[in-house]
């Protein structure tokens, strides 16, 4: 018998030679049908694979990272089956897994189009309704090198080539199918269910632009059909909420090819922007932060101090100055820490919290820009707190609740990540342990659910990151919390204790926006490019029926604008329906149609751009309540 150790804390014994499958069933019926891979000790194994030993076993569903990776995995061993079964003669390069889908990249005489797609997803549903098992065998080298070399497999040949020489190699069947897989699989094909081949695209054979382009199709599958349609319906609206499409036709914002990765913002841009800093200076001179500004490029020795020299060079510009080495900012730390660094401070003084809407400069590669997401200049809403090591959970705990309440203010949920040491870290293990305790006992303390991130930490200290989800489910990294005891012994700073003795602080780092042009991006696909009224660049617009109500719409337009609302008067010679459309086009909250009845009562026939038409309404009363709207920044 063994014993199996489950994630309840529960224990249960089964017969030696039990498969994990069996077990399921065991645990339940429903998790059975469910199931798509197990743990066994912390590695991940086939369910069709026997428990020999006690084990601390766990299983995973769709519903968990794991098992989609998994799923996914597997479609792509079907993908790859159904073309060579089509298109004899392809050879095979590699099909993993990817963020909402999969892919495989194919060496193929046929040209891939998307018409032929339709014809391989007829065949990969084939496969799926023929239910066949996902087969492992373990082999030797040189029996799979023979193997893959034998079926002229050259780009499986090559990568068992570059195997270490004591990695275990294994091999999966579908059928009379048979791709080199360390795995694992679910357990047979008729686990796949729904799938939908998405789109084509060139890739070099392991990313190299020496080796050949190859095909690569990209898929996404799901157990069950209204999940895939729900998929592929977010796609859809994903592309008409695309920020850059939206941005151009909204007038934001721009990039320019004389200045790849730097965004131009258009005046109507602007106004978001501006509202958006706005708010972000209101929350924090509420919260008790100072607002700084530190220059954007500071000498090489500054950088080298600070770390960023030997860890973070290679995403940095650099210039001369006066015959010495400058860097332009990727960060704004090391010059608040200057600040600090300026004059003395007591005990008394702390906490210490200097925010700075710091504009930062990063080198990137061009292939990864991609609209306001990944640009190579941009604001971070940075802030940095000194405080005594006693402070440090209150302070935390301050950071979280700011950054909770200003994401309420959009209606985002988001998750929270808790990350730790990375490979290249400056400090001792013990300080590591120190800070990411404190971090984890801030968040337990608040209640907030997170999981933990390993190895992705700031080179100087563990962090907190917060991720957004969007209406479309998506999420983004945006805010973060990073404490830091490093940067206070590079830098020497001090306070004066009540002893009278200088002493160490403890620093944080953090951002709640990120990065103001990334969010920027983020709201416009929120809100599909109508943004609550307090953010619209324009955020009431007044309609003249004709010619003869002109000098009432300037009237009512200038009533608006005295009393703080964003306002445009459409004064073209143009059909009334015609500018309503276009109003609605450019998303402005509100329409205010004006003509003969309206002028003789001091009226406004009012329109909202999702509402439709919400009557005819005195012009003070509007100003009132689109007033409160703005004012409690209503989303």
């Amino acid at each position: 018998m063994v014993k199996v150790s489950l994630k309840d804390g529960s224990v249960r014994e089964y017969t030696k030679g039990t498969t994990l499958l069996d077990i399921a069933k065991d645990i339940s019926g429903r998790l059975g049908k469910e199931a798509l891979v197990a743990s066994v000790d912390g590695k991940l194994v086939d369910l069709t694979a026997p428990l020999d030993h006690d084990a601390a076993v766990e299983f995973f569903t769709f519903d968990s990272e794991e098992g989609r990776q998994v799923f996914r995995h597997s479609t792509s061993h079907v993908l790859a089956q159904a073309v060579q079964k089509l298109y004899p003669g392809t050879r095979l390069a590699i099909g993993p897994a990817i963020a909402g889908g999969f892919y495989y990249d194919f060496d193929s005489p046929e040209t891939f189009t998307p018409e032929k797609l339709a014809k391989i997803e007829a065949e990969m549903e084939n496969i799926i309704k023929a239910d066949l098992p996902f087969k492992r065998a373990a082999m030797s080298r040189q029996e799979s090198l023979d193997m893959f070399q034998k079926a002229g497999e050259e780009y499986k040949v090559e990568l068992i080539n570059d195997l270490p020489e004591e990695a275990a190699i294994s091999c999966y069947s579908q059928g009379d199918f048979t791709d080199l897989c360390a795995g694992p699989h679910v357990p047979s094909t008729g686990r796949l269910k729904a799938l939908k081949l998405t789109h084509l695209a060139g890739a070099y054979w392991r990313g190299n632009e020496k080796n050949k382009m190859l095909q690569r199709i990209y898929g996404t599958s799901f157990p069950k059909k209204s999940m895939l349609e729900e998929h592929l319906f977010r796609i859809e609206e994903a592309k008409r909420r695309d920020h850059r499409k939206l941005g151009a036709e909204l007038d934001l914002f721009s990039l320019q090819e004389e200045g790849p990765g730097f965004p131009f913002f258009h005046p109507k841009g602007m106004v978001l922007r501006n509202e958006l800093e706005s708010f972000w200076r209101e929350e924090h001179k509420k919260a008790g932060y100072h607002e700084i500004r530190t220059p954007i490029i500071l000498n090489r020795a500054l950088w080298e101090q600070s770390g960023h020299w030997d860890h973070y060079r290679e995403n940095m510009y650099f210039t001369k100055i006066d015959d010495f080495d400058y860097a332009v900012k990727p960060m704004n730390c090391p010059g608040g820490i200057l600040i600090y660094k300026s004059s003395l401070h007591s005990y008394r003084e702390l906490p210490i919290r200097m925010a700075e809407l710091g504009l930062v400069h990063r080198h990137e590669m061009s292939g990864v820009l991609h609209g306001l997401m990944r640009v190579r200049n941009f604001t971070q809403d940075d802030a940095h707190i000194y405080m005594l090591p006693s402070q440090v959970k209150e302070e935390i705990i301050g950071v979280i609740n700011l950054t909770d309440r200003i994401y309420r203010i959009f209606g985002f949920k988001y998750k929270v990540e808790l990350s730790t040491k990375p490979e290249k870290a400056i400090g001792s293990d013990e300080i590591w342990e120190m800070a990411t305790a404190s971090l984890e006992d801030a968040l337990r303390t608040v209640g907030m659910e997170f999981r933990v991130n390993e190895g992705d930490g700031a080179f100087y200290g563990p962090k907190i990151d917060f991720h957004l989800e969007d209406c479309l489910g998506r999420t983004w990294q945006c805010g973060t919390i990073q404490l830091d005891f490093q940067m206070p012994e590079l830098f020497d700073l001090n306070y004066v204790g009540e002893d009278g003795q200088k002493h160490r602080p403890v620093m944080i780092h953090r951002t709640i926006f990120g990065s103001i042009e990334r969010f920027i991006g983020i709201l416009i696909e929120h809100f599909a490019g109508a943004f609550p009224a307090w953010l619209a660049p324009v955020q009431a617009i007044v309609l003249p029926i004709t010619g003869r109500h002109l000098d009432y719409a300037r009237e009512v337009a200038a009533r608006l604008d005295a009393s703080g609302v964003r306002v445009q008067l459409d004064d073209r010679n143009e059909k009334v329906n015609y500018k309503i459309r276009e109003a609605q086009n450019q998303k402005i909250p509100y329409m205010l149609v004006l003509g003969d009845r309206e002028a003789e009562n001091g009226t406004a026939s009012v329109r909202h751009r999702s509402k439709g038409d919400l009557g005819a309404r005195p012009v003070v009363d509007f100003i009132r309540d689109i007033s409160a709207e703005i004012n409690t920044r209503q989303c």
